[in-house]
């Protein structure tokens, strides 16, 4: 493990955690449209994760090499290097259709149809993002203090 790799995971994961609030936050404002451009209401999204893998090129000097410890997998050729967004998820669920026909969105029977968003859950995934994003903050600043540490160590 690299000296700046604890800094780039968790900067990686307060990264993926910003994007799952932008998402979330956009589900929330946009939780009464009713008509967007490709029209029809809005569509909930979500964000969908992955871990973010990289070949490691080299290893440490003092790692020990024996033929009991080899394995021909590619999972023991590569180092996790934190998370990623892989894609912006839109739900597909029907929307909720309510009776208001002097809406200018009405159908013919008078229903309107408006996004299946319930805000409670939002909100829920906006703290749960929240404390995962302060997880990744703690992780940060615990692997600086580390260093500093180490550092101070090394002056004496």
């Amino acid at each position: 493990m690299g000296f700046f790799d604890g800094y780039d995971i968790a900067v990686s994961g307060m990264s993926a955690q910003r994007t799952r609030v932008n998402i979330t936050s956009a589900n929330i404002a946009n939780a009464k449209t009713t008509h967007t451009e490709d029209g029809g209401p809005y569509k909930r999204q979500s964000v969908a994760f992955h871990e973010v893998l990289l070949k490691q090129n080299e290893k440490a000097s003092n790692d020990i090499k024996t033929d009991f410890n080899k394995d021909d997998s590619d999972k023991n050729q590569l180092a996790l290097r934190g998370v990623g967004v892989k894609s912006i998820v839109e739900d597909d669920s029907d929307p909720v259709m309510r009776y208001e026909p002097s809406h200018p969105d009405a159908n013919d029977e008078g229903y309107v149809a408006y996004p299946n968003i319930n805000p409670v859950i939002e909100m829920i995934n906006l703290l749960e993002a929240r404390r995962s994003y302060e997880a990744n903050v703690t992780a940060f600043t615990t692997h600086k203090n580390i260093d500093v540490k180490t550092l101070d160590i090394l002056k004496a």
